[in-house]
């Protein structure tokens, strides 16, 4: 039993691995990096619409952090889920809202400081997931996610080393830069699902309810109006990757996390490593 768990917890690992890219479809003001894991608008405020490279596990978090802001702009990120193939759109809407989500099977909101809820039948108010912001799993239905991942906090300094543990509780506003925003389904008993908004480690609760858990659902993000850029932020489940450990072996022997800079190493491998 503990071999076939093992075997289960790699294979959900490399899956998440996998999709935690952005798919070849996108808008036509996108530009993705050579890894596909760092999505710019190039142009305009609009026509910015991205998705996961792959459909998204029960549970999977698809977890993007704010790299450029544009000012100038209203409105920022939008994230969501679509059942709808992105490999079978014959042309990518220009917004997600109300583009996209008027062709139907697509649940998509914008991120504001107060994020939509949706009440349950004869509750008043749609309640937060419990839990203290304190605990280091976030726990929605089912699924435990290291909180840690999921916080956006500014960038350390050059001496922010003297500051840890001010910069380890420093969460940031939803739309500012370094925030990191989430975006999963949660299977129910009736073979629906909810879908979930994290903003920062925080469960925004069910921002959309009956979703077909039977389809094959893809992440949304709409890199829209004052968010310029973003960067996929991969979670692990199960045991940690090879690339992950590599990284915390070099962050554990260098002075400060800017110093990575300086080593010899190649550019993609820089910027995973200087990223928590």
């Amino acid at each position: 039993r503990g071999q076939l768990k093992i075997a289960a917890s790699g294979a959900m690992a490399a899956r998440c691995r996998l999709a935690a890219r952005f798919h070849r479809v996108h808008g036509a003001n996108v530009r993705l990096d050579a890894s596909r894991t760092r999505a710019t608008r190039v142009q305009s405020f609009a026509n910015g619409l991205c998705f996961s490279q792959e459909p998204l596990a029960p549970g999977q978090v698809f977890l993007v952090e704010i790299e450029e802001k544009e000012p100038g702009w209203c409105g920022h990120l939008r994230v969501g889920l679509t059942a709808l193939d992105p490999q079978s759109l014959e042309t990518v809407p220009e917004y997600s809202l109300p583009d996209l989500v008027n062709m139907g099977d697509t649940w998509v909101f914008a991120i504001t400081r107060s994020h939509n809820r949706v009440a349950l039948e004869g509750e008043e108010a749609p309640a937060r997931a419990q839990g203290s912001p304190w605990d280091p799993f976030l726990l929605i239905e089912r699924v435990r996610i290291p909180r840690d991942t999921l916080v956006g906090r500014s960038r350390p300094g050059r001496y922010s080393h003297i500051l840890d543990d001010l910069y380890k509780t420093n969460a940031l506003p939803a739309t500012a830069r370094r925030s990191r925003i989430g975006v999963l389904y949660a299977p129910q008993p009736d073979g629906t699902a909810d879908m979930h908004i994290l903003i920062n480690g925080e469960d925004m609760g069910p921002s959309a309810r009956r979703l077909p858990a039977t389809r094959p659902l893809y992440a949304v993000v709409d890199v829209f109006a004052s968010t310029k850029s973003v960067r996929v932020i991969p979670v692990e489940y199960g045991f940690p990757s090879l690339q992950t450990l590599c990284r915390l072996v070099i962050q554990k022997h260098v002075v400060h996390r800017l110093a990575i800079d300086g080593l010899d190493l190649p550019p993609p491998l820089k910027s995973f490593c200087q990223h928590e």
